[in-house]
């Protein structure tokens, strides 16, 4: 089986690997079974040096890699940049702050005795080599967010990343091994989804973590349930971008154009569905629809472009299917709708940003994530239809709520199903906040000490005299 880089700009394939067979596997395997005999109790001290050295590392590679990335799945190089320095940040973060996350809790004094013990503590062992099954879409930031905290921890890393980002899978694993860590602390599989299930499988992988589709989602956490295993999952989201009538709206126009573009509008958790007071609904949906028209598709090596193509043809064309299926059952697209029409364009999988107005029920795109730059814009009376409307869905990643009001604060807050609730901002992530959803957008959480102990054994220790 080959796996191959192809550039979504032209559509040429630049390189193709040849993945691992059985026999590499397993040699990969045995080798982050046996590093974690050793990992898992070398000091904190020394996990954070190798990290920080691995950060260090990244920083002078950010150039390289930003360009790989772009090639590979189509970011625009600015992105590419924000996103090695991004992961470097959360590195040091946790080479900072893991030992203090992974302290040993204590009861209350009362409580202890209440139980009959003299001493009682809450301590967090690693749990052993966990697989991260990881797209493409942030292909370093998805991969580090995991392996940062999961190596702190004291646990070991197998990476399956998405077939079409080879390059940065395997700069992922060589990375850790420049930085000097233990052989077999971080490795690279290079496999397809069909042999994901065997290293589930077995006995010598912990846990696994994944980020992606709601199929392969299901997927991995059939297996892991079969087997009793531990998973975190990151699936889609359509979150809402709430605009109330105290907002200011210029602000919420600028940050919803690059909530709903940022990585070419291939973001799990970018704003997809603009729900708008019917009292500034005509003010925004112009400005936004004018501010999205201006944006530039072009080369993401371009320094100028906002928005460069999609990371596969396939993903275009079920964006297509959306867009067409909503215009055809009378949705209106206020600008975009189609592919580009300049034919330097033509070989890459390009799509013009999309704002489209009128969406119904009967609309697969209401239900249904859009990957891709194409919005959609519903009106509302109050507070109460736009939570409706924003909890109309099979999702629950994050929201966006703008608004001046603290009532509305607290009110969307309280009923907005979601992982998150960003207020007078677009969502983001960041080391220090933990970072998930509900619904179908998963369970688990990544980043900040509730991701770190999530590959934890969280142990009980109780002791008489």
């Amino acid at each position: 089986m080959a796996i191959a880089t192809v550039n979504p700009a032209t559509g040429e394939t630049l390189r193709t690997y040849e993945a691992h067979g059985p026999d590499e596997v397993e040699r990969r395997i045995a080798a982050a079974h046996e590093a974690f005999r050793h990992w898992r109790t070398t000091p904190f001290a020394e996990r954070a040096r190798l990290l920080r050295a691995a950060a260090t590392l990244l920083d002078e590679d950010a150039e390289d890699i930003a360009r790989t990335m772009t090639l590979e799945m189509g970011k625009p190089l600015t992105a590419s940049r924000a996103e090695a320095g991004k992961c470097a940040k959360a590195m040091r973060w946790y080479a900072k702050h893991a030992e203090e996350l992974l302290a040993d809790e204590h009861p209350a004094e009362s409580d202890v005795r209440d139980s009959g013990a003299d001493r009682a503590r809450v301590h967090y062992r690693p749990l052993g080599p966990v697989l991260a099954v990881m797209p493409w879409n942030f292909p370093l930031w998805q991969v580090i967010r995991f392996a940062a905290p999961a190596l702190m921890a004291g646990n070991t890393g197998l990476l399956k990343h998405a077939s079409n980002v080879p390059r940065t899978a395997l700069y992922l694993g060589d990375l850790f091994r420049r930085a000097g860590y233990p052989d077999g602390c971080f490795q690279t599989l290079l496999i397809g989804s069909g042999d994901v299930e065997a290293v589930l499988r077995d006995p010598r992988v912990a846990a696994a973590t994944l980020t992606g589709s709601e199929p392969a989602g299901r997927a991995v956490a059939s297996v892991a349930g079969d087997v009793v295993k531990k998973t975190v999952l990151e699936l889609g989201g359509s979150d809402p971008y709430i605009v109330m009538p105290s907002a200011d709206i210029v602000r919420a126009v600028k940050t919803a154009v690059t909530a709903r573009v940022q990585n070419n509008g291939q973001s799990c958790i970018a704003a997809k569905r603009f729900i708008v007071h019917e009292d500034v609904y005509e003010d925004f949906t112009e400005r936004f629809t004018a501010a999205m028209n201006a944006l530039t598709v072009g080369d993401p090596l371009d320094e100028s472009t906002d928005v460069g193509p999609l990371a596969t043809e396939k993903g275009r064309a079920d964006l297509e299917e959306l867009v067409d299926d909503a215009v055809r059952l009378g949705a209106t697209a206020l600008c975009g709708g189609h592919r580009p029409e300049e034919p330097e364009l033509a070989r890459g999988w390009y799509y013009r940003p999309t704002v489209l107005t009128g969406i119904t029920p009967a609309m697969r795109i209401h239900q249904e994530e859009t990957f891709g730059p194409v919005a959609t814009v519903y009106a509302v009376r109050d507070a109460e239809e736009a939570v409706a409307v924003a909890n109309d869905s099979p999702f629950g990643l994050s929201s966006n709520v703008w608004t001046r009001r603290d009532e509305d604060v607290d009110f969307f807050v309280r009923d907005l199903q979601a992982g998150g609730v960003f207020v007078n901002g677009m969502t983001a992530s960041h080391p220090a906040l933990p970072f998930g959803g509900v619904k179908r957008s998963g369970y688990g959480r990544e980043l900040s000490g509730h991701g770190i102990r999530e590959f934890c054994n969280v142990t009980t220790v109780w002791q008489r005299a």
